[in-house]
C-alpha cells in the first residue's frame, strides 16, 4: 500500500536551473526504498520537497492520498509524520547535550514532560546512544553524530523517515551499526526512504528502489528487478552492484537455482563461491 507519494512535480533553483521534471515517486508502506542516482542529481531537493521544506512549482506530494497544504500549521502536522535526516549532523545538532537535542521537537509538540523523557530515552535505546545522553554533540564521533540526529527524528515518531546520504562520511563498521539500527526501526513499523549513490548498499539493504536522473525517476520497483536493468541504470549514470551480476551470471552458467536467492550481503556472496569451489 503506497503512503507516500509525489505527482508531476516541478522545481527550479533560484536562477531557473531545472531541479525536478514532472516527477513521480510511490513509497510502499513498511519497506525500504533507495532513491539512486548521482551526486548533484536533486536526491536532496527530492526530499525536502517530501517533507515540505520545499514547495513545487507544480505538481502534488500526498500522504495516504491526502495531498500537501503549504501553510505553517499544515506543514507542522506533516513533518510530525514525515521525518528527515540531513547529509551532515551538525545541520541539526545545536543543543548543549544529546538528550536535550532529542528532546527539543517532542517538546515542541507540547508534549507533557514525562511523555518526552520516555520519547527520548526510547529514541536513544533504539539507536544504541542512551550511554551518550548527557555528552555535548561536538563531542561525538561522526557516526555518533548522526545516530544522535536520527535519535531526534526518531524522537517525534514519524510514520516515515527520510534519509539523507545515511553512510555519508561513515567507515564501514559504522555503516554496518547504522543500519542495523535503521533496521531495527524499520521492523518496528517506520517507513523509510533514502538517498544514495552507492548501488551496492542500495542492493544489500533496500526492499525497492527508485532511479533518479535529469530530475525524474526514470524507474522504481523491487530491488531485483530495477538493479538489474542495465539501460534505466545508465540514465542514471550508475552501474549494476557486484553481488546482483555474480548471482545472475551464476543463474546464467547453471551454477545457482532459478528459485535460489541472490546474494544480498557480503557472506552471501562469499557462501556463493566457496560452494562453487567445492
Amino acid at each position: 500500500m503506497v503512503i507516500l507519494e509525489a505527482c508531476g512535480l516541478h522545481y527550479a533553483y533560484p536562477g531557473g536551473a531545472p531541479a525536478l521534471a514532472g516527477l513521480d515517486l510511490a513509497v510502499r508502506r513498511g519497506r525500504r526504498l533507495a532513491i539512486l542516482g548521482p551526486n548533484g542529481a536533486g536526491k536532496t531537493t527530492l526530499l525536502l520537497h517530501l517533507n515540505g521544506t520545499l514547495e513545487p512549482k507544480s505538481g502534488q506530494v500526498r500522504i495516504d492520498g491526502a495531498a500537501m497544504a503549504h501553510g505553517r500549521a499544515q506543514r507542522a502536522s506533516w513533518r510530525r509524520r514525515v521525518g528527515l535526516v540531513l547529509q551532515d549532523p551538525d545541520d541539526q545538532l545545536f543543543a548543549g547535550t544529546v538528550a536535550e537535542d532529542v528532546s527539543f521537537g517532542p517538546l515542541n509538540l507540547g508534549l507533557d514532560e514525562s511523555v518526552v523523557a520516555a520519547r527520548v530515552a526510547e529514541a536513544l535505546e533504539s539507536l544504541r546512544i542512551a550511554d551518550l545522553a548527557d555528552r555535548p554533540p561536538h563531542m561525538l564521533s561522526f557516526g555518533q553524530k548522526k545516530r544522535a540526529a536520527i535519535a531526534g527524528a526518531v524522537a517525534m515518531r514519524p510514520d516515515i523517515l527520510l534519509l539523507d546520504e545515511p553512510s555519508a562520511g561513515l567507515d564501514p563498521f559504522g555503516t554496518v551499526h547504522l543500519l542495523a539500527a535503521l533496521d531495527r526501526l524499520c521492523q518496528g513499523g517506520t517507513t523509510l526512504v533514502f538517498t544514495t549513490h552507492d548501488v551496492d548498499l542500495a542492493w544489500s539493504w533496500a526492499d525497492d528502489v527508485a532511479l533518479f536522473a535529469t530530475g525524474q525517476v526514470v524507474r522504481q520497483g523491487e530491488a531485483e528487478t530495477v538493479l538489474a536493468d542495465h539501460q534505466a541504470l545508465a540514465a542514471a549514470h550508475l552501474k549494476p552492484p557486484f553481488l546482483l551480476e555474480l548471482g545472475l551470471k551464476a543463474r546464467a552458467l547453471g551454477l545457482l537455482a532459478a528459485d535460489a536467492p541472490l546474494p544480498r550481503k557480503r557472506a552471501d556472496g562469499l557462501a556463493l563461491l566457496e560452494g562453487l569451489a567445492r
